[in-house]
């Protein structure tokens, strides 16, 4: 190819395609904060004050959906009807257990570090919860951010995950294409909702699902922590400010 046209060639690409770093879009329990076995013992208990009895486990396996699916698919297996009535009162005792044990609440290794490094090198980011506003907020304290200027809760959408809802409202909210933004979850439900919305799901060991059903799910890449992931930012092309 002539150089001159393959130099205009190459311009003309550039002004139609211009380079963009990714934003990023994070689930909060079990991602960013040591969250998710709380609310799986928050849920279970509130199952439990409803008459029911169900094992951690399968509420664990259901951490990161909404609270009303969490609490429909669980009570599902046991009674032939969820009335609505059995679900705001799960729901209102959820909140009540989760009050007990949110001050035991610690944010993971690195994610305070990450999200400043994020902000300092100018990559927008946001916070996606299936959380209501009130639990969201004491959370979201826990990393230093006393507001949720920048947090998408459950309050803010009609459905949460496994629906795409929140991250497609957190990219509205950043005013940032939802394509080729990064979404990094704890959980299955969160690649599942990341696909969904046509976003990059990006995986995180913290919330206690395995490396292989991230995988399955759809997960681009697969971190051990917060800590990990900023340590390898590069790998979804945030590049150091030198390279």
């Amino acid at each position: 190819m002539n150089p001159r046209l393959r130099e205009t060639t190459l311009a003309s690409l550039a002004a139609i395609a211009p380079r963009t770093t990714p934003a990023f879009l994070f689930d909060l329990d079990g991602t960013l904060v040591d969250s998710a076995y709380e609310h799986a013992l928050a849920w279970r208990n509130a199952i439990r004050q409803a008459g029911f009895e169900v094992p951690t486990w399968k509420v664990h396996r259901r951490i990161g959906m909404s609270g009303g699916l969490v609490t429909h698919a669980l009570l599902s297996e046991l009674i032939p009807q969820v009335t609505p009535e059995i679900l705001e009162g799960v729901k209102k005792h959820h909140t009540l257990e989760y009050e007990k044990l949110v001050a035991e609440v610690r944010p993971f290794a690195g994610a305070k570090l990450l999200l400043r490094h994020l902000s300092q090198a100018g990559v927008p980011w946001i916070i996606a919860t299936s959380a209501r506003a009130n639990n969201a907020r004491r959370t979201v304290a826990k990393l230093g951010h006393p507001t949720l200027d920048l947090v998408i809760t459950r309050d803010d959408v009609e459905r949460a995950k496994p629906d795409p809802d929140l991250f497609l409202a957190a990219a509205r909210r950043l005013q940032v294409p939802i394509t080729g933004a990064m979404v990094v979850g704890d959980s299955v439900w969160d690649i599942v909702a990341a696909r969904r919305a046509g976003a990059l799901g990006v995986g995180v060991l913290t919330g206690g699902t395995g490396r292989d059903e991230l995988e399955r799910a759809g997960a681009l890449r697969v971190y051990e922590d917060p800590l990990d992931l900023l340590n390898h930012l590069y790998e979804l092309g945030v590049r150091p400010s030198s390279a």
